[in-house]
C-alpha cells in the first residue's frame, strides 16, 4: 500500500506560518498579539465556494493597531454567482486582474504568522482558510477565537437569551462599537476586531482572561454552521 505524502508548503509565507513559535495559552489577552480576519466568498461551502477578498487587521496590547491593516483579492476558479456579487459587490471584472488564491494567501500568512487567529462566526473562516492551508501541506494554527461565540457568552451574563448566530453589525451595535463598511473584508476586519476587544474588557471584568480562557468561553458556545 503506498501512502500518500501532505503536499510541501509552496512559499516562504506558508514555512514562516508553519514553524512559527505559538502564543502560550496562558499568556494573560492583553499580553497577546491577535491577527483578526474577514473573509469574502463565492459560497458558504468550503468544498465548492472560494474566497475572493480578504481583510485584516491586528490587536496587540488589548487595542486595535489600525496601521496592520492589510487586505487582498483572490481571483476564483469558478466564478462569481450573483447572489454573492449581491452580498459583498465583488464582480467577475473587479476580479480579472487579482492573483489565484494560492498567490494571495501569502499576503494574509504575513499578518497571521505567530498570532491567535479571530473571527466572527468563525466556523467559516476555519472552512475556507483550513482547506487553504492543506492544500499546501500547512495546518491552520489554534485556537481561532470566535467574536459570536464570545459575544453569545456575554449577552447570556447580561441576562439576555442570546440567539445562536449574533449577527457582526447586531453584536457591534448593543457594544457602541461603530460597523465599518459592512460586507467588505477590511471593513468587518476592522469591526470585528474593535468588537473582540470590546468583549475581551467586558468578559474579564468576571476574572483575569487569558488565550487559553476565551478560547475555551468560544468552543463552549461556537456556532458549527450559521
Amino acid at each position: 500500500m503506498m501512502l500518500s505524502l501532505p503536499r510541501r508548503p509552496g512559499s516562504a509565507a506558508a514555512l514562516a506560518y508553519r514553524d512559527a513559535a505559538r502564543v502560550p495559552a496562558g499568556t494573560p489577552w492583553r499580553e497577546a498579539s491577535f491577527c483578526v480576519v474577514d473573509l469574502e466568498l463565492t459560497g458558504l461551502d468550503p468544498r465548492q465556494h472560494e474566497i475572493v477578498s480578504w481583510g485584516a487587521v491586528c490587536v496587540e496590547g488589548g487595542r486595535v493597531v489600525c496601521g496592520t491593516a492589510a487586505e487582498g483579492l483572490a481571483r476564483p476558479e469558478r466564478g462569481v454567482p450573483a447572489e454573492a456579487v449581491r452580498i459583498h459587490g465583488l464582480r467577475p471584472a473587479d476580479l480579472a486582474d487579482a492573483p489565484p488564491l494560492a498567490e494571495a494567501l501569502d499576503g494574509l500568512l504575513q499578518v497571521m504568522t505567530g498570532r491567535v487567529l479571530v473571527a466572527h462566526a468563525a466556523w467559516v473562516e476555519r472552512g475556507f482558510l483550513g482547506r487553504a492551508l492543506r492544500a499546501r501541506g500547512v495546518r491552520l494554527r489554534t485556537p481561532v477565537l470566535d467574536t459570536c461565540a464570545l459575544g453569545r457568552l456575554w449577552l447570556a451574563g447580561t441576562g439576555v437569551t442570546p440567539p445562536s448566530v449574533v449577527s457582526l453589525e447586531g453584536l457591534a451595535g448593543a457594544l457602541g462599537v461603530p460597523s465599518s463598511r459592512p460586507h467588505e473584508a477590511s471593513g468587518d476586519a476592522f469591526t470585528t476586531a474593535q468588537v473582540f476587544v470590546a468583549l475581551a474588557t467586558l468578559l474579564e471584568a468576571a476574572g483575569p482572561e487569558t488565550v487559553d480562557t476565551l478560547a475555551a468561553a468560544a468552543a463552549r458556545l461556537r456556532v458549527q454552521r450559521a
